[in-house]
């Protein structure tokens, strides 16, 4: 396995709606219950690169095997430094560390860009997924009650933090964003 992390590319559309297509229909971790087609997908890649915030695909070799980026956690002005992520890797490329090289990179890459807290919302409280948060120094700090029903069930949302760059200890550096 050569795994290679890089910036997404609107080339990359087919092969992450794919990915996120299996976790739609067959997982919890999204609320979703719908795919996205490759063309919304399209755009949810030039909106969030249009706004220099970090989009991630992890490679084995030229197979794309996962992908991982971070947008503005609300809409509202003063949220400007806090990120939310996500993260997707293959369905059967699942427990080989592609998720943790991918949250490594993009914590990297959320830092780079100015953010300073970084929320994972993790629907379903996926087990694996606090695991791969806490191992990369998450903390969680809720959990939402049966906020979706999904598979049959009601699902819980766990959220968890982590501080990024100086975190609350100095203000934001001057960046046009204030």
């Amino acid at each position: 396995m050569s795994l290679s992390v890089r910036r997404a590319e609107v080339d990359d559309a087919d092969a992450i709606a794919t990915i996120y297509t299996h976790h739609v229909l067959h997982g919890t971790a999204t609320y979703e219950v719908v795919p996205p087609t490759a063309d919304e997908t399209v755009e949810k890649i030039l909106m969030i690169t249009g706004r220099s915030w970090p989009f991630l695909v992890a490679c084995d070799g030229s197979e794309l095997v996962g992908y991982a980026y971070a947008t503005q956690f609300r809409d509202r002005p003063a949220y400007a430094y806090a990120c939310e992520n996500s993260i997707y890797v293959a369905h059967d490329r699942r427990g080989g560390g592609i998720g943790k090289l991918l949250l490594k990179a993009l914590l990297e890459a959320a830092d780079a860009y100015g953010f300073r807290q970084m929320v994972a919302v993790i629907g379903g409280g996926e087990p694996a997924s606090v695991a791969l948060h806490g191992s990369c120094g998450f903390e969680q700090v809720g959990c939402l009650t049966g906020m979706g029903w999904k598979a049959g069930r009601w699902l819980d949302t766990v959220y968890m933090q982590i501080a990024l760059g100086g975190g609350t200890a100095t203000a934001p550096i001057a960046s046009g964003k204030d």
